[in-house]
């Protein structure tokens, strides 16, 4: 609400590239459910005498352009406004703040990194299962291949020719990725959305990339599954610091503890919870708890093997896709105990054996 046309025009410069349409006034609007219930109210302080005696509300923020004003303060007490902006300098800060506002950001996902401890682990079996399994009970799920080298998690859901933007095709991000437009982007596959590598150029994502599409993937809410790999440069590191679990990976047997170990210590710098999935079959005197007890994390369980998965792979059919399959059924259980503080004030992250 303003009649300062250069404020105005910097307001819709802002609302556009936040991707918000917004609803301009010259004073309180007639219909005042219009003030009530738009989900964020910016007043121009030349407006803000005419917003006086208007229902209070949260979400009200007072925008000028003058940082010298004297009764800014005053103006801003009146209106019940929660914050004072003063352009140019935040214009960052309110694009985000109007681009919450129009995507109605809840809680925001619960997001899983899956490592493998040493090649060949099983990492991204893993991590497509248990997005398979989240978006089959019926959460808003995506998959996100953070492993340029590793063949393309899409190809494990057996397909990679779907329609749909790849990372090269966010090479370039920084900033604000919107939420709704990256899941629409994607490729829409068995009930979930996934990004994976494409198949041409080699492209390297810079940190920034990496952290604007995650960051957007989890305003989105339900569950995000990250697919990592062992070496951690810049990009990892910000994926790393995105997520509320990490899955290692780890055969029973003493050199992938080893190089398991190197993989946890370089990964634990970042990530605050990371826990062991143990993988058989064992080198004698090995099991699931002495691979967790040698590696100094907590134990979520042991990887069952799935006969004929790889047969299955070969037609298509994507790791976890059997509901009754010992896949799945760890895949669930992980989720109902992992998402166990949901419905709560706040969120329990469990999955612990």
């Amino acid at each position: 609400m303003t009649e300062d046309l250069e404020l105005l025009d910097d307001l819709l410069r802002l609302c556009a590239a936040a991707g918000a349409e917004p609803e301009v006034h010259h004073t309180l609007p007639d219909r005042r459910g219009g003030w009530e219930q738009a989900p964020m109210v910016l007043v121009g302080d030349d407006a803000a005498a005419r917003c006086r005696g208007a229902a209070r509300r949260r979400g009200v923020m007072l925008v000028g352009r003058d940082q010298d004003a004297p009764d800014v303060w005053r103006r801003a007490v009146e209106i019940g406004a929660e914050y004072v902006l003063r352009l140019p300098d935040s214009e960052t800060w309110l694009v985000d703040q109007i681009a919450n506002a129009a995507e109605g950001v809840g809680r925001p996902a619960l997001t899983v990194g899956v490592i493998g401890g040493r090649g060949g682990s099983g990492a991204s079996t893993l991590a497509c299962a248990l997005a398979v399994t989240a978006a089959r009970a019926g959460r808003r799920t995506m998959l996100i291949d953070g492993d340029p080298l590793g063949g393309g998690i899409d190809v494990l859901l057996g397909a990679e020719r779907a329609e749909g933007m790849r990372w090269p095709d966010f090479a370039h991000s920084k900033g604000r990725v919107g939420g709704g437009a990256l899941e629409e982007s994607l490729p829409a596959l068995h009930g979930l959305r996934v990004l994976s590598w494409g198949r041409d150029d080699w492209v390297v994502i810079p940190p920034q990339a990496m952290q604007a599409v995650l960051a957007a993937a989890r305003r989105l809410g339900g569950v995000v599954v990250v697919d990592l790999p062992r070496r951690i440069d810049e990009a990892v590191a910000e994926a790393l610091a995105q997520l509320d679990l990490g899955l290692l990976v780890v055969p029973g047997e003493l050199r992938a503890v080893a190089a398991a170990k190197r993989v946890a210590s370089m990964a634990g710098m970042v990530l605050e919870d990371l826990r062991v999935v143990a993988r058989g079959p064992y080198a004698s005197g090995l099991d699931q708890q002495w691979v967790a007890h040698a590696m100094g994390l907590p134990l979520v369980g042991e990887l069952p093997l799935e006969p004929g998965l790889l047969a299955e792979q070969d037609m298509g059919e994507p790791p976890g896709r059997s509901p009754r399959g010992p896949l799945a059924r760890f895949c669930s259980a992980f989720w109902e105990q992992a998402l166990v503080g949901e419905g709560a004030g706040g969120r329990t992250v469990g999955g612990v054996s």
